[in-house]
């Protein structure tokens, strides 16, 4: 389980920093930098119009509803989405219109930042598709070395989900939207009282990680209440 990231260090990385991802990679910061901004960053204060779309999946109507608070670069919500948990509440609950599922980011750097704007590049309808490719190839991605072969393994998995090359640098430099979303995260990490991830809203209620046959007792419960 991976504690978050401070909101305090959020929206300081955000607020300051000086280096934008490039097509040719990632441009370093200088020396004496203190810390990294987020690509986007340099041009997020010249919009706060951006608009963050919820990403949800299942019956929008359903009589129970699950926040998913995970962050692209956590091993644990990796496993959630790899081993198997993920599916089998799909499966049973979301695809039967019991639950109605939105996945929220969480953000502990700036690689699951740029992961998120990845995701969220090609829209709704793509995102959930993008989320399992990134989960999947996780070990691979976040742990390609320095910034610019990390920016360069979401760039590819960017393409693989069938995004053109222009659209993919669109999305990584939106600084707007990088604002956005961050301002986003932190309302709803302290609405929640997020700690750690993967944590769940179930019907408001925060619940930490959990096995397969604990969701399934608490959903038949909420369901059956």
């Amino acid at each position: 389980m991976k504690w978050i990231l401070p909101l305090a260090l959020a929206a300081f990385l955000v607020a300051g920093g000086s280096w934008l991802i490039s097509g040719q990679g990632t441009q370093a910061p200088s020396a004496t930098a203190q810390s990294y901004a987020l690509p986007g960053a340099a041009m997020a204060q010249s919009s706060d119009a951006a608009e963050v779309v919820e990403m949800v999946v299942g019956n929008a109507d359903a009589p129970v509803e699950v926040i998913e608070y995970s962050s692209f670069t956590c091993p644990h919500c990796a496993r959630f989405h790899n081993d198997g948990v993920y599916d089998q509440v799909k499966e049973n609950y979301i695809d039967t219109g019991k639950v109605s599922w939105t996945y929220r980011e969480v953000y502990f750097d700036k690689y699951g930042m740029w992961a998120s704007l990845v995701a969220r590049c090609a829209g709704p309808d793509r995102f959930h598709g993008i989320v399992d490719l990134l989960y999947a190839g996780q070990s691979e991605w976040a742990r390609a070395g320095s910034d610019a072969a990390i920016a360069n393994e979401l760039r590819k998995i960017g393409r693989l989900a069938g995004m053109g090359s222009d659209q993919i640098e669109a999305c990584l430099t939106d600084g707007a939207h990088l604002r956005a979303l961050v301002e986003w995260y932190q309302a709803n990490a302290e609405e929640h009282g997020i700690r750690s991830t993967p944590s769940f809203v179930i019907d408001g209620r925060t619940y930490s990680n959990m096995s397969y046959a604990e969701f399934a007792e608490i959903l038949d419960r909420r369901i059956g209440g």
